[in-house]
């Protein structure tokens, strides 16, 4: 996110990163008060990596001739280029373009690699395990069962659920993790592949808009790619000599 002000400057003044959007079901904005319905439902939340202070807006913003923007309250895409100029501006590090290879190979993974749903589960218990946690599969709940949790203890109730979907009823899964929140106040997730995020939005908007500011979504492939990572910082932390036992 590039910040921009039209007020008392022309310019960009900082940068930030979009961590979650989200459907508002309440009243924010003054007119929104005023009337008493919501206007504008779609937000989102997001971190601030860098912002000038006003009394540098003045000597410090970034503008340039090419800088064709909008002064009122809008949302616009710009090139990466002119992105990174007002970085280097602002005396920031420039970013990296993301390299089309890595979209092909995320995209050309095997079916087998990205969708077996036992290995998935198998992956989400050891992640757990590494982290400190009783990982356990096929837990209880009532009349069904969720695919992994993580506990604290041994007698402890969840204190991460996740519920992994390769396909199927995404409604079903998302149902047993509301419940899991319901009865344990736990931390949710439902893993599935990128297919799968349109359903999850429209029902996380719908459906289960209670839930919409603890559940989160992972991609499948994400897991494995996690897993990866922790087994690397536990062999160089065994290696050290400092890996919690």
């Amino acid at each position: 996110m590039l910040f921009y002000v039209s007020k008392p400057v022309h310019g960009i003044v900082g940068f930030g990163s979009v961590i979650s959007k989200f459907r508002q079901t309440e009243p924010l904005w003054p007119e929104e008060l005023k009337t008493k319905q919501v206007i504008w439902p779609l937000r989102f939340e997001f971190d601030i990596e860098y912002c000038l202070s006003p009394d540098l807006w003045n000597s410090k913003s970034y503008t340039s001739r090419d800088l064709q923007l909008i002064t009122r309250m809008v949302f616009q895409c710009f090139p990466i280029e002119e992105v990174n100029a007002a970085r280097i501006a602002l005396g920031l590090q420039p970013i990296s373009r993301p390299e089309a290879t890595t979209l092909i190979e995320s995209a050309s993974l095997s079916k087998s690699e990205r969708v077996n749903h036992e290995d998935i589960i198998s992956d989400l218990i050891e992640i757990g395990r590494i982290q400190g946690y009783i990982g356990d599969r096929e837990y209880p709940l009532e009349s069904t069962r969720l695919d992994a949790v993580w506990r604290r203890v041994e007698r402890s109730v969840p204190t991460y659920v996740f519920e992994v979907q390769v396909g199927g009823d995404i409604y079903h899964a998302m149902a047993k993790l509301k419940h899991a929140f319901d009865l344990w106040n736990s931390h949710i997730f439902l893993v599935a592949s990128n297919e799968d995020r349109s359903k999850y939005e429209e029902l996380i908007a719908g459906t289960f808009h209670e839930i919409s500011a603890r559940i989160r979504f992972i991609e499948l492939s994400l897991v494995k790619e996690l897993l990866s990572k922790k087994k690397d910082y536990k062999r160089m932390e065994e290696a050290l000599g400092i890996l919690k036992k």
